[in-house]
């Protein structure tokens, strides 16, 4: 790494290079409470400074709103930063609550040009499946996404909450660039099937929600009582009641170890994530989201941290031991369907 930037892997095979830590954008516009928009626009610049040139969205964000706050970022930094996007989650409008999702040909075709729009570029560098319809035939959906790369609209396929057995029949169809999971020391479920498939094929893996949504950083340690309305941490179930309880005692050794290198619990469990890459052999993009400049900062540095094997072994018991499912309905979770 030079000029303090963090260092870069490649992104799937023959990709472009990117910082070895991106930047979830979600939480600028939905689903975290209030948010400042000035604040966020420094954020994604104090990221650039950093060497995080990967940026994820999704067009369920704010219901296109997330794209569109970051059209003016991406337009100026075009040539420095991968663009990476979602797909299959649909919203209404009439509907606050409903999340349905969509795999068929014709709905991606609108998707991608709908977000093209919104973040008014020509092309997008990672294009992912939000979520998987099993009702769809993977080879049509996978099929109709090969196709916007024919076209020139998108550069690289991304699969998010897929098991093993689905990236591989994917990547049959055309080659999945990454696989985009959540991935911490509270959910290791994509282990079971989806990493192996992953180093097999060459995917990166891209870990969503490594801080636990921010409940392994310490920022809250009972989402009922702590976290503002409109949140949507305080629908989890790990993160409320007994269950939150049980989940915040199991992070003793994560303040033991941070103590020990002078760090932030965030940085410690950030850092086993990066050293996923080391422990399996594949390459590891973690997107942990924030909307602070600090919280930025704090987070890459992490990066520089590398946990002796005492304190992965440590470590190691605290997944099996959570209290609650990630979410209220893990219908469309991987999970769901090993």
């Amino acid at each position: 790494m030079t000029d303090n930037k963090i260092a870069t892997v490649e992104l799937g095979n023959d990709g472009p290079r990117v910082g070895v830590q991106g930047l979830g954008c979600m939480g600028m516009s939905e689903f975290y409470g209030e948010t400042d928009e000035a604040a966020a626009r420094e954020t994604l610049e104090t990221a650039l400074a950093a060497g995080v040139t990967l940026f994820d969205t999704a067009d369920v964000y704010g219901s296109g709103a997330n794209e569109r706050f970051l059209a003016p970022f991406f337009g100026a930094h075009r040539d420095e930063i991968t663009i990476a996007t979602k797909f299959a989650i649909e919203r209404k409008d009439d509907d606050p609550h409903y999340r349905g999702v969509r795999n068929d040909p014709a709905y991606i075709r609108q998707a991608v040009e709908d977000s093209l729009r919104r973040l008014d570029v020509d092309v997008i560098d990672l294009y992912y499946m939000h979520r998987r319809d099993p009702a769809v035939p993977f080879a049509e959906s996978v099929g109709a996404m090969a196709e916007l790369i024919q076209q020139g609209k998108v550069k690289q396929l991304g699969l998010s909450e897929v098991t093993g057995a689905e990236l591989r029949e994917a990547h049959a169809v055309h080659p999945i660039a990454a696989l985009q999971s959540e991935w911490s020391l509270f959910s290791r479920d994509v282990e079971r099937s989806a990493v192996p498939a992953a180093v097999e094929l060459g995917v990166t893996l891209v870990p969503y929600s490594p801080l636990g949504r921010g409940f392994l950083t310490g920022a809250f340690t009972d989402a009922a009582t702590d976290l503002a309305d409109g949140d949507f941490r305080k629908y989890q179930p790990r993160f409320t009641g007994d269950n939150a309880r049980t989940n915040a005692a199991l992070l003793e050794p994560v303040h033991k170890i941070a103590a020990a290198h002078g760090a932030s619990a965030a940085q410690v469990a950030l850092a086993w994530v990066q050293q996923r890459a080391r422990v399996h052999g594949l390459t590891v993009v973690p997107i942990p989201g924030t909307r602070r400049s600090s919280r930025l900062l704090e987070n890459v540095a992490a990066t520089r941290i590398v946990l002796t094997d005492q304190e992965l072994a440590l470590l190691e018991p605290i997944a099996g031991q959570v209290a609650g499912d990630r979410y209220p309905d893990m219908s469309n979770t991987a999970t769901a369907r090993e």
